[in-house]
């Protein structure tokens, strides 16, 4: 089954100081970024249309077209951000990517940069990973010192300076305006659009906003072509793609393979569902996406063909549960989390999310009745599309659809019955942990 999986940005993952500048060259690195310097800027946001390159933070838009909408040059600045403040619960992709080899993304910054006549990038990194930032800081000061940032770039007589900006620990920070506020020192809230950031981004300037993974991917494509990379995928979601697999599955991990593989065929990599149990329910883009059941295991996962089946891709962050897991338990702890990370600016979120919280505990704790249910559709009614962005819409996704897929569920906890499954029986872990004796009595003699 390995054969399904292409390791591009994951090749290094297990080289000795994969992280390290001189375990990038020995594996072709940089190669991109010289070819790039050979070719006309234009060329370069062509090649990235047409080898079908789609953003890889959750949107899947189309990375060259967005590249294209920056307006022609007015002699003042212009910046590409990177979106590194992955946050979404389940996904693991950018942070591994980050860690195990920073220098695809280094050279990915160079390449668009010099693709969009920016001269000045910023990479905005969740602050709680503290190893994640050190180790891009270093990349960063590796890549300066070698001559592909800083002045005149391999002689090429082009300038760019990357600045590694760490977050403060905002969830609302991943939307892409709340970020560039949050990066200009402001609270991290979303803006109205239009303008749109190719507009009016960072410090009102054409700005560029880009997922880790969707930079890292493009120093491959100049290497080896457009069609190299179309190649992989299907006809409308090219590419490889980097999809993190958690929960109750045998060998949880990420996995670098087409879009359009199944998650039948993703854990088969991954040993199957842990031994003794049976698929209940997944996510395949992360907590804010529609859920799947079993009947999807078929499902390829593509933009298209999720779409069709009444999800989204995402993030690709397919969280496994198996048949001891509360569904509403499960959707309750993801609407505690976006309750929480509501930015509070507009009232159906803000307003919304806290009365789907106070609902869901009660049906969890067994004192709602059957009105509850019909009244948490509502409220969803009343905050999908009519939110300031996503969040809204994302905090509705796994209760919409587990209402659909489980419904006799919900009723299962109402008039006093309370929650019929015992949640020691999902846990992954076989005891509680305990504290390390050196700890356990501490303040005692």
């Amino acid at each position: 089954m390995t054969d399904m999986l292409t390791p591009v940005l994951t090749e290094t993952w297990d080289a000795e100081r994969s992280w390290s500048l001189d375990t990038y060259l020995a594996h072709g690195g940089y190669e991109g970024l010289r070819t790039a310097l050979t070719r006309d800027p234009a060329d370069l946001v062509q090649l990235v249309k047409d080898s079908g390159l789609r953003g890889r933070g959750g949107a899947g838009f189309p990375t060259g077209m967005k590249w294209g909408f920056l307006p022609p040059p007015d002699g003042g600045p212009r910046y590409l951000v990177v979106n590194a403040d992955e946050s979404e619960p389940g996904t693991c992709k950018d942070i591994p990517l980050m860690l195990a080899s920073p220098q695809h993304l280094v050279e990915g910054v160079a390449i668009t940069s010099y693709a969009i006549g920016c001269h000045h990038a910023f990479i905005y990194v969740r602050g709680e990973v503290l190893h994640v930032y050190r180790r891009l800081l270093a990349a960063v000061q590796e890549a300066y010192d070698a001559g592909y940032l800083g002045i005149d770039v391999q002689g090429s007589g082009y300038d760019l300076e990357v600045t590694v900006h760490a977050g403060a620990g905002a969830y609302i920070c991943g939307e892409e305006t709340a970020l560039l506020d949050s990066l200009e020192g402001k609270r991290g809230q979303p803006r109205l659009k239009p303008p749109f950031p190719a507009v009016a981004g960072l410090y009102a300037r054409p700005t560029v906003v880009n997922n880790v993974e969707s930079i890292a991917s493009v120093p491959g494509i100049v290497a080896q072509g457009a069609d190299w990379f179309a190649s992989m995928g299907t006809e409308k979601s090219q590419g490889h793609g980097l999809f993190s697999l958690s929960g109750h599955v045998t060998r949880p991990g990420q996995f670098e393979a087409p879009l359009g593989i199944t998650l039948r065929e993703l854990l088969d990599l991954a040993g199957g569902v842990r031994e003794g149990h049976e698929l209940k329910f997944w996510t395949p883009g992360g907590s804010s996406t529609p859920l799947f059941t079993a009947e999807h295991l078929d499902v390829p996962l593509d933009y298209e063909s999720v779409g069709a089946a009444g999800s989204m891709l995402g993030t690709r962050a397919l969280q496994i549960f198996d048949e001891t897991t509360c569904v509403v338990r499960a959707v309750s702890r993801w609407t505690d989390f976006y309750a929480h990370e509501s930015c509070g600016k507009c009232t159906p979120c803000r307003e919304g999310t806290y009365w789907l919280k106070q609902v869901l505990h009660r049906i969890e704790a067994g004192d709602g009745t059957g009105a509850d249910i019909d009244l948490l559709l509502d409220l969803c009614d009343n905050i999908l599309g009519r939110a300031f962005c996503a969040l809204g819409d994302g905090a509705t996704s796994p209760i919409t659809s587990s209402v659909q897929y489980f419904r006799e569920e919900y009723e299962a906890h109402l008039d006093g019955r309370g929650c019929p499954f015992d949640p020691a029986r999902s846990t992954l872990f076989d005891d509680t942990p305990q504290a390390p004796p050196a700890l356990a009595g501490a303040g005692g003699h």
